[in-house]
């Protein structure tokens, strides 16, 4: 077993390649192989948000703390709370963050494929960011 301790984790702040605003990045973790899966907490201060990303087996957001928004590319930009799950399904260009005015914590869990979890694109434009929230419900997958 191991347990890494909240006291001993450091904190880093999101590169700013890959995001915009103020991120902060904790608990980073890559387990060793034979598995695949690594992950971290990621804190977005309002406005803050991920460039546009994919990852090759999808990525699960477990939503901590406050209200978030989502959007895949060419689809509706959807608001999620605390205490939901996001699930990015593979290959699925898309960009999370805070909402203009409030904070959002989440957890991002994804496995790697070829060595990689993540690949990442172009910045999310503020006229992207801004566009409304969809008033649809999102679709769930089969399970």
């Amino acid at each position: 077993m191991d347990i890494a301790r909240k006291a001993e984790m450091k904190a880093v702040a999101g590169p700013a390649e890959y995001f915009t605003g103020e991120v902060t990045i904790t608990g980073q973790f890559q387990r060793p192989d034979p598995s695949r899966v690594s992950g971290a907490i990621v804190h977005f201060e309002p406005g803050a948000r991920t460039a546009w990303h994919t990852h090759p087996a999808g990525q699960t957001l477990i939503v901590t703390e406050g209200i978030g928004w989502t959007q895949v590319d060419g689809g509706p930009k959807y608001e999620f709370h605390a205490g939901d799950i996001v699930w990015c399904p593979a290959d699925s260009k898309h960009w999370h963050g805070a909402t203009e005015h409030e904070a959002m914590t989440h957890i991002a869990i994804q496995e790697s494929v070829d060595g990689s979890p993540v690949t990442w694109m172009e910045k999310v434009t503020d006229a992207q960011y801004l566009e409304p929230v969809s008033t649809q419900s999102t679709q769930r997958a089969a399970p």
